[in-house]
């Protein structure tokens, strides 16, 4: 994960130079926390109430197709590194590729955030693949506990995955119409990346709780 963007001030010649956190890399940061404590109230319901209906549970879960949620979960974790990759080339400042397109080395920010979004994009289209199927199999959000809990958790991991898409292509977006990639959009591609890792750190979490201890 790229480092905290920093400001250097000095105030007068011969002054000692004071390096200060980047604003909006620190308040992302703090965000971020909150945002630790609402999924962590997620947790918490979804394991409430699978101790109230553990046969509910027994049940429902056996429903799950585990290696397909395996598929996409790869696919996501993929991705958060190829937005590292993308933060790299947009701390050295580089916002397009410099060779051809099948020289992945050569890539620049850009380059390494759409193959982001294309794999964000997939593991939402499998989520919704994978609501279709437990809708076929009477399982809504409204149908029991389990129904619930399943489609609250994953429901709102998939919004942020969604909110993280938008803001890909904000940043994709801004780099094609400056003029020159400078330091404040680097740091703009750091802050979104910082964000991704966490979407991709709390379905890890989920994917164990859900798929794998059920």
């Amino acid at each position: 994960m790229g480092g905290v963007t920093s400001t250097s001030i000095s105030p007068s010649p011969g002054a000692p130079v004071v390096n200060r956190p980047n604003v909006v890399a620190v308040g992302t940061i703090v965000w971020l926390g909150s945002e630790v404590m609402f999924f962590a109230g997620l947790f918490a319901i979804y394991f409430t109430l699978r101790g109230t209906s553990p046969e509910l549970w027994a049940s429902e879960t056996a429903i799950l197709n585990v290696p397909f949620a395996l598929t996409i979960t790869i696919i996501l974790v993929a991705s958060s590194f190829t937005a590292q990759f993308g933060v790299f080339a947009a701390e050295r400042l580089q916002p397009r590729r410099t060779g051809s397109l099948l020289q992945i080395g050569k890539w620049g920010m850009i380059e390494w955030f759409w193959a982001t979004f294309i794999m964000g994009a997939m593991f939402v289209t499998g989520q919704v693949f994978e609501y279709a199927m437990l809708v076929s199999e009477f399982i809504g959000i409204g149908s029991h506990a389990y129904g619930s809990a399943f489609y609250i958790t994953t429901g709102f991991h998939g919004l942020h995955v969604l909110g993280g898409l938008i803001a890909f292509l904000l940043i994709i977006g801004r780099a094609y119409s400056v003029t020159r990639f400078g330091h404040k959009e680097a740091t703009s591609a750091i802050v979104v990346s910082y964000y991704w890792h966490f979407v991709d750190v709390v379905w890890i979490g989920l994917f164990l709780v859900i798929y794998v201890l059920q």
